[in-house]
């Protein structure tokens, strides 16, 4: 066996014990303290998606430290919704991981089947169809109405593409991005707003495909952009009020004087 699985056993019974330690500690809170006992599964899910996007924060931060401590704000969540609805006998810490247990099993059968993948893409067809056959009406039945749109979006194209309804040439995609262009400028020419909405979802779409095809998350591609523009902002206020200067004072001109210098400065 590889040396890896024999590192693992050797911590396995110090994972489990503090596994058992936070299930311990989430009964005596669930029991003593007023705050823990008044959540609810309504009451805890804003909660839970504002810790998803601390840990998002996180990993593109690349900060191990603070993914350790995300990741451990996400496992409460886990195990005080799996309290809740051992509460009401509805399912335990127990049920929840034998679920996603059977689930990987039968999602892998190029691991504890005889069906051969050779690659990610074989095994993301083969996921798709098998969720077919666990009686999902759609492939696209997993995406959750709540993402966010772009994430949406990818997720949507992603899922598709794994029971083959894709493009196969990338010119065509970037195709489809001009044509979606020129549909909405017409659109905006004419002065229909509520085309020009429609038409201006068809050119996001169409260039969050494109940047599938690019190998780029435009999430994360995005969330870099509003980041830098951030950054440079902060930072072109610093240099006004080190002129005492008051920004809404200046003239667009001189905003962009200001604005240039701090791009020349991160060049430098």
């Amino acid at each position: 066996m590889p040396d890896f699985f024999f590192r693992n056993m050797k911590n396995r019974t110090e994972q489990l014990k503090a596994f058992e330690r936070l299930l311990d500690i989430m009964d005596e809170l669930r029991e003593k303290c007023p705050w823990d006992r008044k959540q609810t599964f309504q009451s805890l899910k804003h909660l839970t998606i504002e810790e998803v996007y601390e840990l998002n924060d996180a990993i593109s931060d690349e900060n191990n430290e603070e993914i350790k401590k995300e990741l451990g704000d996400l496992l409460l969540h886990i195990v005080f919704y799996s309290k809740i609805g051992s509460e009401t006998q509805s399912f335990d810490i127990a049920d929840v991981c034998n679920e996603i247990c059977e689930k990987l099993i039968v999602r892998h059968p190029h691991i504890y089947g005889d069906v051969e993948a050779a690659d990610e893409n074989a095994v993301k067809e083969n996921w798709e169809k098998i969720k077919l056959k666990e009686g999902n009406k759609s492939v696209l039945s997993g995406v959750p109405k709540s993402l966010p749109a772009i994430i949406k979006a990818f997720r949507i194209q992603d899922k598709v593409k794994g029971v083959g309804f894709d493009w196969s040439d990338k010119r065509d995609v970037w195709e489809k991005v001009e044509e979606e262009l020129n549909e909405f400028k017409a659109e905006e020419i004419a002065g229909n707003k509520e085309k020009q909405v429609e038409e201006f979802g068809d050119v996001l779409f169409a260039l969050i495909n494109y940047a599938r095809f690019c190998d780029i998350n435009p999430e994360e591609a995005l969330n870099k952009t509003n980041n830098k523009f951030i950054r440079r902002f902060t930072q072109m206020e610093e240099l006004i009020k080190n002129d005492y200067k008051v920004l809404g004072d200046l003239s667009l001109k001189e905003l962009d004087v200001y604005w240039n210098n701090v791009k020349k400065k991160e060049v430098n």
